[in-house]
């Protein structure tokens, strides 16, 4: 395996976990900042501007849902979620959050390096060279530019994380192709990745929050009943999927 080469701060207030997962990072050849509360974690990623962000949600000081709406505001710096907490309703609101992954505590920190550098992996370029060989995506009102990983509504530029862009780029790439879930989780995620297809839904909704204008009667990602997803190229209002 390659070294990571990337700076990963760490959030966590228990000590021995903190330790450990620094271990394992380093030895993966990542550099790696520890905070133990949520203003220095804070304070750390403003003044550090880290690759990735590795984040517990019982923190003192700023809470963990705190700490990722405020990273969350500057941008799209990835964000994995590291929690005792394992319930399906907040694996969905760190997620709602933009979290691009969510790791429940105990935790193999083996598999913790593996997901890290899958969300560096897709951070740092495009989704596949065919993608990026096929150059801007440009629909009305929405441009997908593969290889700045960049997206444009209406002429704004929309902050997406690294799955939302991954997401956003598999349904634009084919137009009017319909995706199951399990396809798009897979796609997006990875056959290797622990969650369910709930992940996508939760991912969508996000997506069409920042690229809609009325998220909820989208013109561009459209609902097909029973089955998933599809992207419609000539974003037009369409009374059938909501």
């Amino acid at each position: 395996m390659p070294p990571l080469e990337a700076t990963v701060l760490v959030i966590e207030d228990a000590d021995s976990i903190a330790q450990l997962v620094q271990l394992y990072l380093a030895e993966a050849g990542a550099r790696v900042l520890l905070a133990r509360d949520g203003v220095a974690g804070l304070w750390l990623f403003e003044h550090e501007r880290p690759a990735l962000v590795i984040l517990d949600l019982m923190l003192p000081g700023l809470d963990g849902w705190t700490v990722a709406r405020r990273i969350r505001e500057t941008g799209s710096t990835p964000i994995l979620m590291l929690t005792a907490r394992r319930t399906e309703d907040d694996r969905v609101r760190g997620l709602d959050l933009g979290a691009d992954d969510y790791v429940t505590k105990p935790f193999s920190p083996r598999e913790l390096v593996s997901r890290v550098r899958a969300i560096l992996r897709r951070a740092s370029g495009p989704l596949t060279a065919t993608a990026e060989d096929a150059g801007r995506l440009r629909f009305p009102g929405l441009v997908v530019a593969p290889a700045e990983r960049r997206v444009e509504a209406n002429g704004v530029p929309v902050e997406l994380t690294a799955k939302e862009f991954d997401l956003l780029l598999t349904l634009a790439a084919a137009p009017g192709r319909v995706f199951d879930r399990q396809t798009l989780f897979s796609k997006v995620w990875g056959f290797d990745y622990l969650g369910d297809s709930r992940t996508v839904d939760v991912h969508v909704g996000t997506v069409r929050k920042k690229i809609e204008q009325d998220a909820a009667h989208p013109r561009y990602i459209k609902t097909v009943r029973a089955v998933g997803y599809r992207f419609d190229a000539s974003a037009s209002a369409d009374e059938g999927y909501p």
